[in-house]
């Protein structure tokens, strides 16, 4: 039963397997656990950027393509049910048709970036999708009649995923059972559906393909694999899976607008998390997210706490100062590059393979 649900790829380390089953515990019982909003809504954001670096991996880590238009995509889907649910009104209807539209959009963009722009090499390719992202944010902050411009659209939800609306009388566990809690758990499942269902892809004799294509492209395509058909249907499923990443963003926030799902910022978090992670693992993307996500979330009272302790010392007082979170992030990550130049899961597998092979030599 695991085998078939982990597609037969196991953590294959030990401390990574503990890691693994720590996390899907912290974000199952996390309205129980950590209780507050703020601790709510960074287990949300982790949810949501679990499925988005996973998405890009997908491109990025197993078939070798280097595209900066997966924001494009992840804002597609969080426009779609931002301008449905404001248009249609908060029905269940309006959910569906915005996120059936968002997946068909990014479906033909997907398509079409793929179809031609994937027959250029490297660097070209990389920059025309930047440029095809660029010009999607600058439409969506001037279509003010559509996307509310920059100001976003602020919409609501179906009672039942609105936090006025209780299920109980007395809270359980402390939680009070609400339509905030079942928006968190839709995510929740979500994700963890989207993310079973990735695993599926890249263990798939599709999913090899993808992978002999990131080795030697020319090799594949002498072999008979018709490479840019095998990397546009990559670009698809990716933009897809980040659609829904952007759908769920826009549900939990109940708002949309340009700088919170269409951000080149956003852009640099992914590859950011994809790289503190390990490229080529979907279980990297699930690591890689919440430790920036929590990094990011937490650096600034960390750092608050820090200086008021060493407030004796002016000097040390300053350096920790919350203002300066950025340039401990850019720290940490300098770190995390330099100790796990393959990321925290593909160091943990090769500390593994070593011993393995050590126990095996005569």
């Amino acid at each position: 039963m695991l085998n078939r649900l982990l597609s037969a790829d196991f953590p294959r380390n030990r401390l990574l397997a503990v890691l693994l089953i720590g996390l899907l515990i912290a974000l199952a019982f996390a309205p129980f656990l950590f209780p507050g909003v703020k601790a709510l809504s960074v287990a949300a954001k982790i949810l949501v950027f679990i499925v988005l670096v996973a998405s890009f991996d997908l491109l990025l880590g197993y078939t070798g393509i280097v595209s900066f238009a997966h924001t494009m995509f992840f804002g597609i889907g969080a426009y779609g049910v931002a301008i449905a649910c404001t248009r249609m009104g908060p029905t269940w209807a309006a959910l569906a048709t915005g996120l059936a539209g968002a997946l068909a959009v990014s479906l033909v963009l997907a398509t079409v970036v793929g179809l031609f722009s994937l027959r250029v090499r490297a660097i070209f390719f990389a920059m025309i999708t930047l440029a095809v992202a660029a010009a999607f944010q600058t439409l969506a902050s001037q279509l003010s009649d559509l996307t509310g411009g920059e100001d976003g659209l602020t919409f609501k939800l179906p009672e039942w995923l609105s936090p006025s609306m209780e299920f109980a009388d007395e809270p359980f566990l402390g939680v009070t059972l609400d339509g905030r809690l079942l928006c968190y758990y839709l995510l929740f499942v979500v994700a963890l559906a989207l993310l079973l269902g990735l695993l599926r892809i890249v263990n798939s004799p599709f999913g090899r393909v993808l992978q002999a294509i990131r080795e030697n492209e020319f090799r594949a395509e002498a072999i008979g694999y018709r490479v840019v058909v095998y990397r546009t249907i990559s670009s698809i499923l990716s933009a897809l899976c980040a659609t829904l990443a952007g759908a769920m963003l826009a549900i939990w926030l109940r708002y949309n607008g340009p700088d919170t799902s269409l951000s080149f910022e956003i852009m640099l978090d992914v590859l950011l998390m994809v790289v503190i992670g390990g490229m080529g693992t979907i279980y990297g993307a699930a690591i890689g997210a919440v430790l920036f996500v929590v990094a990011q979330s937490y650096l600034q009272d960390l750092l608050r706490l820090g200086s008021e302790a060493a407030s004796g010392l002016p000097w040390l007082s300053a350096l920790l100062s919350p203002d300066r979170w950025l340039l401990w992030l850019g720290l940490l990550f300098v770190l995390s590059v330099y100790y796990f130049p393959t990321g925290v899961v593909g160091r943990l597998r090769a500390r593994t393979q070593r011993a393995k092979a050590g126990a095996a030599a005569p």
